[in-house]
């Protein structure tokens, strides 16, 4: 037999095998220099985020605490706000229920139609028309609260009357849309117009996590003879789930802190009101914000008191989410 063609017919020679702490290496990155930095930096801004966060609640905590020790009246219950008196007596309990009510109406508002919105941006709008559209979207996420605000008050409030009255004529029997016919600053105005300044941002999230569902899952669904509603609901709305969970976070996170818009627009008082519609309430970042300046020392301990009430909603909120993104994910985009 031919030596060479014993040659030709060999195996070619099996690569020697890294050894088992060469890989160990390799898994953990730090083989080379940058990959070493690159860990250590990203390991240090996660401590840091943490320590941040931490030293958030510790100083909230201590000055609620002491707030707390000299409120004479309930702090969740008592329907005042008075820190001026010796001693002082404030409670939580209006500020906690308008803060709620008007996050939860604005976003029954707001997600359907920004889901709606990027649903049409994405799926249903000519190119020439979505890019525009997408446009005035992004300007409206740029705008700042003030101009919010100052829009509400001049614009919004004044044309709030004839919705206010319709509510009253046909709803009014149930006594949460009954108006006295005073001035329309009241929490359902001030629930529409939060969920105007969170539709932008739920919309673009919304968007964007639409436009990653795969090609292939619509081009399969249409080959089945679903039409353009059924490939939405069957593979577009399952694949960003998720994602508009996180967009809806998202907006209610601003919703639930926002300040100087509220401010501007709502009548604030130390009540609860059935209605909707009649001026009064108050909020966590509106009574924050229009206190603050004028306040003593026992009067700011009250209002970081307060703020650390809205900081545990608020991570109670974004811990509920991420359980229900979590839940979901099987369902999701995320192991698409």
């Amino acid at each position: 037999m031919d030596i060479s063609t014993q040659t030709a017919d060999a195996p070619p020679p099996i690569p020697p095998q890294p050894s088992a702490a060469e890989q160990k290496r390799d898994a953990r990155g730090a083989t080379r220099v940058g990959d070493r930095v690159f860990l250590g930096l990203s390991r240090g801004s996660g401590i840091l985020l943490l320590v941040v966060m931490a030293a958030i609640a510790v100083f909230l905590t201590y000055r609620a605490a002491l707030a707390i020790n000299r409120d004479h009246g309930n702090f969740l219950t008592t329907f005042e706000w008075n820190t001026n008196l010796i001693p002082p007596s404030f409670g939580i309990a209006v500020l906690a229920f308008g803060t709620i009510v008007s996050s939860i109406i604005a976003m029954a508002i707001a997600v359907p139609i920004a889901v709606a919105i990027a649903l049409f941006i994405t799926h249903y709008a000519p190119r020439r028309l979505a890019g525009p559209v997408a446009f005035v979207i992004d300007l409206l996420a740029a705008v700042p609260s003030i101009v919010y605000g100052l829009w509400g008050a001049l614009i919004l409030v004044p044309h709030m009357t004839g919705l206010f009255g319709w509510l009253n004529d046909y709803f009014g029997w149930t006594g949460i849309f009954s108006w006295d016919g005073g001035a329309p600053r009241s929490m359902l105005t001030v629930a529409i117009l939060l969920a105007i300044m969170i539709l932008p941002i739920i919309t673009n999230v919304s968007r964007e996590v639409f436009r990653q569902v795969p090609q292939m899952h619509e081009e399969a669904a249409l080959a089945l003879g679903a039409t353009r509603w059924e490939v939405v609901r069957m593979a577009v709305l399952p694949f960003g789930r998720s994602g508009v969970i996180s967009a809806s976070m998202l907006g209610l996170g601003r919703a639930l802190g926002e300040t100087m818009a509220v401010a501007t627009v709502l009548s604030p008082d130390f009540d609860i009101h059935a209605s909707l519609l009649n001026p009064g309430g108050g909020t966590f970042a509106q009574n924050i914000a229009s206190k603050f300046g004028e306040a003593t020392s026992d009067g700011r301990d009250a209002l970081i008191a307060s703020g650390l009430v809205l900081f545990v909603i608020t991570l109670l909120v974004n811990g509920a989410a991420r359980i229900i993104i979590q839940r979901r994910a099987e369902y999701s985009g995320a192991n698409a």
